[in-house]
């Protein structure tokens, strides 16, 4: 390979991403899509970028991954050291502040914007959106990454006061798959994390069973469509 070849190949991983973290009416639910890039070059079609901080509080990662994995874990020490001293689990507002404290000091540094979103007794569902420069900003829905520019006049016109779990979790689900029809650098599969009262949940959202979109082109004889059959004919050269 020649040099030009190999650039992409060769760039530091990023997330040009979708991430998602919406309130509903008991808690919240944090969503992404899969992709990682290194320039043009998709390096992992499937990586988890909603990340455990505590029991209760969980973190939508952007940007840079090695940055936005980095703070993930010296939070998530801090976070453990906190509930050890107190004797009970850090609220979100803690765990937000400690990742804004992080963002912040280090903004010449890092290039990484986060959402953190969770429940606890004190304050309930929660959600903080944390972007490139260490601001912290509480909101009732927060958009981040490359493909939520194509997502705002959508959550403005979809996103309502008191929504159900359900509807919370289908609005996730249909906006993550909008950015991913529009957006290049997302892609691949759509993770949703709930987290309320009752504990936390993980759903998985495979990309052939999202909705298409204007223009999209449905899967058509894939290699693991060939697999897959009960007969499989030889793959032509």
């Amino acid at each position: 390979m020649d040099r030009d070849a190999t650039a992409d190949v060769n760039a530091p991983h990023s997330m040009g991403t979708t991430i998602i973290g919406v309130t509903y009416n008991g808690g919240v639910i944090l969503g992404a899509d899969s992709r990682t890039s290194t320039g043009l070059y998709v390096a992992n079609r499937a990586s988890d970028k909603i990340t455990q901080l505590t029991d209760n509080v969980y973190i939508c990662r952007s940007g840079s991954a090695a940055d936005s994995q980095i703070v993930s874990d010296y939070v998530r020490y801090f976070l453990h050291q906190h509930t050890i001293q107190l004797g009970q689990p850090a609220t979100v507002k803690v765990a937000a502040n400690l990742v804004r404290l992080l963002s912040y000091n280090n903004k010449n540094m890092l290039q990484t914007g986060v959402i953190v979103g969770g429940w606890d007794k004190y304050e309930g569902g929660k959600i903080y959106g944390i972007p490139l420069g260490g601001t912290i900003l509480e909101q009732p829905f927060a958009i981040g990454g490359s493909g939520s520019s194509y997502l705002y006049g959508f959550f403005d016109q979809a996103w309502k006061e008191g929504m159900t779990k359900d509807e919370a979790e289908q609005l996730v689900v249909k906006a993550v798959s909008l950015a991913i029809a529009r957006d290049g650098a997302s892609g691949g599969v759509v993770r949703t994390v709930t987290i309320n009262s009752e504990g936390v949940t993980r759903n998985f959202y495979p990309g052939d069973q999202l909705p298409l979109w204007h223009d999209e082109v449905e899967a058509h004889n894939s290699l693991l469509d060939i697999l897959n059959a009960s007969n499989p004919e030889p793959m032509s050269t």
